[in-house]
């Protein structure tokens, strides 16, 4: 049997399924929620509907991420490593050079694509951390003492975190905080160091709140002293600042068990069709929304499990990996969909603050779901090789052989 092949069947069939599963249901769930977007008259004539045309694009950006994914799974990811640095050094250029523009959703376009620098300098950064943490006490043993773990960690996910902040794109942003975290977690920084780090931590929050991030965001404190308003039942502006809190949560909260039906129009209730949705982020930042009045409870409660299922499997690839590089860069990972899924959830059912940030693999997302499927990539590659290479003795000819 072919190296290839034996790569093929010693899939993790399951978390492909499951991935799968996801990103078909995201185009069923895109297609009704960018049905209000503008296009050209010749697209509508071509495609019947704005929905029908997002839904192509993302089934486009599907095929491209497929061949990410799996060029990704049946690479031997002790090669990937030897990558974070470059692509690490190259996302925070271009983070850089978005922070110089006014494109105010810090976008870069390099030639037709069109991404977001600040996701890929997350995917860079956990290779980065995965690869720092497990080579460089082969060095020297000083550079692995607990402070240079610490400091590892704080830098390769600290300026990153502060570029971002800059920006003033608080979501993509927040996520780094459970992937350092959990990076901290696995990476063997004993729990007196950890505890001492969340002590002060806590201790920093009201300053943190009250002068860095009013500095570093105008938008952030009014969005979090919106959220703590509503949860206090003060009075709000639901015309203006808290228009998307409401209506968004009231989507969520009126669906029942069934839900209105996909696609639904106005007359059977779809605030949606309304357009109370802030139609112009509901196929990405507010799909799951549009999912939960349409699947009704049922549906979020497939989608929620699906989403569990698939990161406990990730978890379980974790428990399994044959080295340091493996379990972080899967913990890390399982971290930064977790933070995705958590915060765009948590936003439409009035646990979370409103910030922007996609649903992984659900979203229309371009470059995003392709960086999502990268990462999943990562985590079926460490599945593949979780064997270590055995060197095997042949008498006739003492030659060395791997099996």
């Amino acid at each position: 049997m072919s190296p290839i092949l034996r790569k093929i069947l010693g899939m993790n069939w399951v978390l492909v399924i499951l991935m799968y599963a996801l990103l078909i249901f995201g185009i069923y769930a895109i297609e009704s929620a960018a049905r209000h977007l503008p296009v050209s008259a010749r697209l509508l004539e071509e495609f019947g509907s704005a929905g029908a045309y997002y839904a192509d694009l993302q089934k486009h950006w599907i095929l491209y991420g497929s061949v990410v994914y799996f060029a990704t799974a049946l690479m031997d990811y002790r090669w990937i490593r030897w990558l974070a640095l470059p692509i690490y050094a190259i996302s925070l250029f271009f983070m850089a050079r978005v922070m110089g523009s006014d494109d105010e959703v810090h976008q870069l376009r390099l030639g037709p694509v069109i991404f977001q620098p600040a996701q890929l300098g997350v995917a860079s950064g956990v290779l980065m951390i995965s690869w720092m943490l497990q080579d460089l006490p082969r060095i020297h043993r000083w550079l692995g003492l607990p402070m240079v773990r610490i400091g590892i960690i704080a830098c390769c996910s600290g300026i990153p975190f502060l570029m971002v902040m800059k920006m003033g794109d608080m979501g993509s942003a927040l996520v780094w905080l459970p992937v350092a975290v959990v990076a901290l977690l696995i990476g063997g920084v004993p729990f007196r160091y950890l505890s001492l780090m969340g002590i002060l931590g806590f201790g920093f929050i009201p300053m943190i709140y009250m002068v860095v991030l009013p500095s570093v965001s105008t938008r952030g404190p009014e969005r979090i002293q919106l959220y703590l308003d509503m949860l206090k039942d003060k009075p709000v502006d639901v015309a203006g600042p808290a228009y998307a809190a409401y209506y968004v949560s009231m989507a969520v909260g009126k669906s029942g068990m069934m839900g209105n039906g996909w696609n639904a129009s106005a007359e059977r209730g779809s605030l949606h069709d309304k357009r109370y949705i802030p139609w112009k982020t509901a196929h990405n930042d507010f799909i799951f929304a549009v999912i939960a009045e349409e699947f009704g409870f049922r549906g979020s409660l497939f989608l929620v499990t699906v989403f569990a299922v698939m990161l406990i499997i990730c978890l379980y690839v974790a428990f399994y990996s044959r080295d340091l590089t493996g379990r972080l860069v899967v913990a890390c990972v399982v971290a930064f969909f977790f933070a995705h899924i958590f915060e765009n959830i948590g936003m439409c059912i009035l646990i979370m603050p409103i910030t922007g940030i996609p649903l992984p693999l659900i979203s229309y997302s371009g470059t995003f779901a392709v960086m999502c499927m990268f990462m999943l990539g990562l985590v079926q590659s460490i599945w593949i090789h979780r064997h270590a290479m055995e060197i095997v003795k042949v008498p006739s000819n003492d030659a060395d052989f791997c099996r």
